[in-house]
């Protein structure tokens, strides 16, 4: 008998199904401050290791676009680092070699390493536009998982995933297709013009950035909006970006904290020391806490502003005519 009960608590440790620890009445009475997060992020600490490994896995399509751009799959050459190099060669073979050009030559003629893909790299990188296809559902499913942490819900993890994708999957599919391709081109944009000098490109420079920063916060409160309310993607987006102006303090802490993670995670990578443990920190934790950090500063943010208003309305006694 007793073995059993030892087996039984044993493979509870592995099930995914069953229903996590819930929520005091001490601690849900708590207000929603750094100090409730953090009790209820040690609570959580756990479950989120396994938020992470839906993230992973879930997104899948990931793994071919490192690959394909890990530079296993290139061939590595030599290239000239100037672009005078080709007309460098033209004049040599126009006239010949002289002093003045072989002068010019040490100067323009200096080579740098460079790397051009494989056919089958191009291959991954097709692959890896599958992620278009899984963003929105795997953002969805978390986000819901997430939120139920926060609230104090009982989560069963694997339900509650397909429960929420089932739910919304008609929004989370089309806007994951928009809200990645928006992620990919909002920095790409601030790249480019970061390499470019001028009054016009500083101003357009700027205005991504903050736009950047907009939509980032605005992120905080669409997944979570999609798995609470029964809403339009228009309603959705101008309800977010009215949360990330609002809501400036939480998201504040929230992009914080998620900085902070970063920034371990890139020390951890350039020290070399623990670069093993630089790979395997996104595998098992880096995309769930920053998750639960944002659902923790939008959540309550929302419960403040839209669900606990309705309630009162809903238990205030009418009026009498």
């Amino acid at each position: 008998m007793e073995e059993e009960t030892k087996k039984k608590k044993r493979f509870k440790l592995f099930d995914s199904q069953r229903e996590g620890k819930g929520v005091s009445k001490e601690e849900a009475n708590l207000p929603p401050n750094l100090k409730k997060f953090f009790i209820l992020y040690k609570r959580d600490f756990g479950r989120l290791l396994t938020v992470n490994m839906f993230m992973v896995l879930g997104n899948f399509p990931i793994f071919f676009l490192a690959l394909a751009f890990s530079g296993i799959l290139s061939y590595d050459f030599v290239s000239p680092a100037l672009d005078a190099f080709p007309v460098f060669q033209a004049l040599v073979a126009q006239e010949g070699l002289s002093a003045p050009l072989l002068a010019l030559g040490g100067i323009i003629g200096v080579y740098t390493p460079a790397a051009s893909f494989k056919p089958i790299a191009y291959v991954f990188m097709g692959l890896g536009l599958l992620l278009f296809f899984t963003w929105g559902i795997v953002n969805v499913g978390t986000t819901y998982i997430l939120r139920n942490m926060v609230k104090g819900e009982p989560v069963f993890m694997w339900s509650d995933f397909w429960y929420a994708v089932k739910r919304n999957f008609k929004q989370a599919f089309p806007f994951g297709m928009l809200d990645l391709l928006l992620l990919g081109l909002l920095p790409v944009n601030v790249l480019i013009l970061s390499q470019y000098s001028g009054f016009l490109n500083g101003i357009l420079f700027w205005m991504n950035i903050f736009i950047a920063i907009i939509y980032i916060t605005m992120r905080f409160y669409i997944y979570i909006q999609m798995v609470t309310f029964n809403l339009s993607i228009r309603k959705i987006l101008k309800n977010a970006l009215i949360f990330s102006i609002v809501g400036f303090k939480r998201n504040f802490m929230a992009f914080l904290g998620i900085c902070i993670l970063v920034f371990i995670h890139l020390a951890l990578a350039y020290s070399g020391i623990f670069l093993g443990l630089a790979i395997i920190l996104p595998l098992v934790l880096l995309f769930s806490n920053g998750a639960y950090m944002t659902t923790y500063a939008a959540y309550f943010k929302i419960k403040e502003l839209m669900i606990d208003p309705y309630q009162e309305e809903l238990s205030s006694p009418e009026e009498e005519h």
